[in-house]
């Protein structure tokens, strides 16, 4: 029988927990947000725990819902990271940047768009880069539904539960199945 070798005890990096929110109108929305978080699966110091099905929903513009928009498919993921804050955004930006996400016009149509919801509980607006956690999710169905079916116990940082926060928000939101 071999055992394990006695001695000083070895710390694993397990890193904090972080959320993240898929959203795409544009293109193969699955196939794309599909790509996105297999992406992230090979990014280094990122560990993929979970992902929530595709939900479907109506582009959301500054003015309310444009229904003359693609309909958006959005997924969350549950994440570990050894990244800071600024180094996921960084790891995130990379991978919409590679599925051809384009920055022309804010809250446009968008081939993928994948924000930091939560890291680690923190609340912070110090740098112009990330607001933590993310402004709107808050009161976005679009991303409380989601995330609420991979972790039912989830709570977003200075807002409350995210089961309150769904059972609030507004915009209509509708699991999304695959058509063959």
């Amino acid at each position: 029988m071999n055992a394990a070798p006695i001695g000083k005890p070895v710390r694993m990096r397990v890193g904090v927990p972080a959320v993240l929110a898929f959203g795409s109108n544009l293109g193969d929305r699955a196939a794309t947000i599909r790509s996105a978080v297999d992406a992230l699966r090979t990014e280094p110091g990122i560990d993929i725990q979970s992902v929530s099905r595709l939900y479907e929903t109506p582009a959301l513009k500054p003015d309310g819902i444009d229904d003359e928009a693609p309909a958006y498919l959005n997924a969350v993921a549950l994440v570990r990271t050894l990244l800071e804050p600024l180094g996921l955004l960084a790891a995130v930006n990379e991978v919409e940047d590679r599925l051809g996400r384009v920055r022309d016009e804010h809250w446009g149509d968008r081939t993928i768009d994948i924000d930091i919801v939560d890291f680690d509980g923190i609340v912070s607006d110090d740098d112009p880069r990330i607001v933590l956690p993310h402004p709107r999710a808050h009161e976005r169905a679009f991303v409380l539904v989601p995330w609420l079916e991979v972790d039912p116990n989830a709570r977003l940082a200075g807002r409350g539960t995210v089961a309150e926060l769904a059972a609030r928000a507004t915009d209509p939101v509708r699991l999304w199945e695959e058509r063959s």
